[in-house]
């Protein structure tokens, strides 16, 4: 790790400068943050667990025409990606009202939305994140009307995909956020892709008949188990292996490829 050029460190993970031109090391710290970053902690195996999801998830929708960073897994913490120019906003599809929205509306948390909902924010942790408009992103030249037209279809999209996938081991998709980029290949050619991570850091998830939450809002809300939350999503997503003379499932993480 110490040989590798860093190139940036966010509060989860760090980017390190890839072995081919073009391509990046994504690596996934076990650091748990909330609140922009006002609420810290270290929670072993979190970005072991994070990694694997992620995967598995850019390949299931790289296999649906979703074009994401993601080229590979190197190894239980680490991705290799392409290299991209992140859009400064973060994009927000919304089914459930929980967390900001709850607030902002007066709605109460678990109320059945009257459609997905796309919110975009504005990427500035120093700011909070802040909600911002269509008008805002194009005025301020964050990105066109085409590339936010592209970003809310991808969205939705996603959307579709992920609530059926999640729903077929009895786990309800709340909400997500998602972050894309901007990538030209060696032959010049453009593309916006999905990039970052999609996981239980970045989505919410509840246990369909229970309302367990199985995501990030176990750290923000003090509600104590948040890795055997992250393990039993791996687990039911069939990730990881039951370990049947322990209680708990062990981190042995199946290979890359098919599941």
């Amino acid at each position: 790790m110490s040989r590798r050029k860093k190139i940036y460190e966010g509060k989860a993970k760090i980017l390190y400068e890839g072995p081919e031109p073009g391509t990046l090391v994504q690596y996934f710290k076990d650091d748990a943050t909330a609140f922009n970053a006002q609420k810290k902690a270290v929670l072993n195996g979190k970005g072991a667990l994070n990694n694997r999801i992620s995967e598995y998830i850019m390949i299931s929708l790289g296999r649906i025409g979703i074009p994401t960073h993601f080229i590979k897994r190197l190894n239980m913490r680490e991705q290799l990606i392409k290299k991209v120019d992140i859009i400064p906003i973060e994009v927000i599809c919304r089914n459930v009202a929980a967390g900001s929205i709850c607030k902002m509306l007066g709605l109460e948390e678990g109320e059945t939305l009257p459609r997905s909902i796309i919110e975009f924010c504005y990427k500035k942790d120093e700011l909070g994140d802040p909600l911002v408009s269509e008008e805002h992103i194009t005025a301020f030249g964050w990105a066109s009307t085409a590339e936010i037209d592209e970003m809310t279809a991808m969205a939705l999209r996603i959307n579709d995909f992920l609530c059926g996938m999640f729903a077929a081991v009895g786990i309800r998709l709340i909400d997500f956020k998602i972050e894309f980029g901007r990538h030209t290949d060696e032959n010049g050619d453009f593309q916006i892709l999905l990039a970052d991570e999609i996981s239980p850091d970045s989505c919410r998830l509840w246990d369909m008949k229970t309302d367990k939450k199985l995501d990030k809002d176990r750290f923000r809300r003090d509600l104590g188990g948040v890795t055997e939350a992250y393990t039993e999503v791996a687990t039911r997503l069939g990730l990881i292996k039951d370990n049947p003379k322990k209680s708990t499932p062990t981190l042995s993480i199946v290979p890359n490829g098919d599941t």
